[in-house]
């Protein structure tokens, strides 16, 4: 499982440690607009965002139960009391970032609809509110500001064997 704030890298560090390990990766945001049948900002300006964090619970829950290759947890996922003791069972990769790489990889993104406005303030905000959680969760953390995705994974592999030893 990974987790981390938006701009974190969860969806391309996902992808390229599934391409490692020879799994498949679900990236629980992009699940949730594939049954939704539309985007996430679409979600919460339509149906809102209880709408969008009912369907994400469904999905992250889902995933955790049978999904058997990298899950990119959505940023806001962890705010879910249900969630937060479903992760409690698994390894958990928080993919720690800076405020301003985060800043950066996240840009004017509309498609992040928590972070319309203001992006900058309400970003800072996301990150004070969610670090907390992210750090709590997390099994190893891994930071991603300044490295390449293959050098994350890099060091995400070897708690991946600490993981397997720790379950036996």
């Amino acid at each position: 499982m990974l987790i981390g704030s938006p701009g974190s890298g969860k969806s391309t560090v996902g992808e390229a440690l599934a391409r490692r390990l020879g799994a498949d990766m679900l990236c629980t945001d992009t699940e949730v607009e594939k049954r939704a049948g539309k985007p996430v900002g679409d979600i919460f300006v339509e149906d809102g965002e209880a709408h969008f964090r009912a369907l994400e619970r469904e999905v992250v829950a889902e995933g955790l139960h049978s999904w058997e290759g990298v899950i990119a947890v959505g940023g806001g996922a962890v705010l879910d009391e249900d969630t937060r003791a479903d992760l409690d069972a698994h390894h958990v990769v928080y993919l720690q970032v800076g405020f301003g790489e985060a800043a950066k990889r996240v840009g004017m993104d509309v498609a992040r609809p928590l972070l319309t406005g203001n992006p900058r303030t309400k970003l800072r905000q996301l990150l004070n509110e969610r670090l907390p959680i992210y750090e709590g969760l997390a099994s190893v953390t891994v930071e991603t500001t300044g490295y390449h995705p293959e050098e994350i994974v890099d060091e995400i592999m070897p708690t991946l064997d600490d993981a397997g030893k720790a379950e036996k």
